[in-house]
């Protein structure tokens, strides 16, 4: 099993929960570290490998959805380079501004930023989520916040903590800590549904954008090609996996909920998700060569 990011994220460790539930239904599964290129050279070497089930990726909305968009040298259609075989979780992404400023709502924070145009920023990642989001919710809101780059995320969060940045749209995985240890004030979740462990904290739904919903995912797929079998019987182990309250309980450490679904639930998932964090990165004129 690929996994196309350095070991210790979240979504290593996801891959090598779901591996483990793997080897104890079909056999043994070696989980591979292949970072780099922001994904795409685990994702090149997947794609390029032989159609046998021998060879996974533990992919994700990162690497399916939005370096295809990102990346002019990733040349890959995930549709048509992998065989998808299951969903594993979804991640949801949550709006947080620095402790320090006035607005206690989304409402409060879109009349704060128009009152003072150019004079809010949000920093991140070029073709990060956090840049991809953040920029779609001032397209929504018609607010004027200025993007400020970084080269990585972690120096992005302590200017937020800092005040030097004053809001991002996160993962939740992410910031759930710093929320709860009252770093950071989080004003929405970017889901149809509250998400559990911020009862108190409304969904961007209820504060006025009904179209802002939008997980990260995470899932498995096999070369295109693959013997419809092997994708069932992978299929079937990894859904097995995830029903277990252990796996589910592994989850919510993430800030995860398991997502179950067919081979062709995920195809059209992987889909819609193709579609609309493409058009982000081309509304945030985001490309990387």
């Amino acid at each position: 099993m690929i996994v196309p990011f350095p070991p210790g994220g979240p979504i290593d460790t996801m891959a090598r929960m779901v591996a483990q539930e793997l080897t104890a239904r079909v056999g043994q599964v070696v989980v591979e570290n292949r970072p780099g290129g922001g994904s795409t050279i685990g994702t090149k070497y997947v794609a390029a490998a032989p159609p046998d089930g021998y060879t996974l990726m533990f992919g994700s909305s990162g690497s399916l959805a939005v370096a295809p968009a990102l990346y002019s040298s990733l040349k890959i259609d995930p549709l048509k380079a992998f065989a998808p075989i299951a969903t594993v979780a979804l991640l949801p992404h949550v709006f947080v501004e620095n402790i320090d400023m006035p607005p206690k709502t989304i409402g409060e924070f879109v009349a704060y930023a128009k009152a003072r145009p150019g004079k809010i920023n949000f920093g991140a990642g070029l073709g990060t989520p956090p840049h991809l989001l953040s920029t779609l919710f001032k397209t929504e809101a018609k607010i004027d916040v200025v993007f400020v780059p970084y080269n990585g995320s972690a120096q992005s969060i302590n200017d937020l903590l800092g005040g030097q940045t004053q809001f991002t749209i996160d993962g939740l995985v992410t910031l759930y800590p710093l929320i709860k240890a009252g770093k950071l004030r989080p004003l929405a979740v970017a889901r149809a549904e509250r998400w559990p462990a911020l009862p108190d904290v409304p969904t961007l739904v209820e504060s006025g954008y009904p179209d802002f919903v939008i997980d990260a995912w995470t899932g498995l797929v096999a070369p295109a090609g693959t013997p419809r079998d092997i994708v069932d019987e992978l299929n079937a182990a990894v859904n097995a996996g995830l029903a277990t309250q252990a796996a589910q309980e592994r989850l919510a450490k993430f800030s995860a909920i398991a997502k179950l679904g067919t081979p062709e639930d995920f195809r059209k998932f992987l889909a819609e998700q193709m579609q609309k964090w493409g058009g982000i990165v081309k509304l945030a004129d985001a490309r990387i060569d």
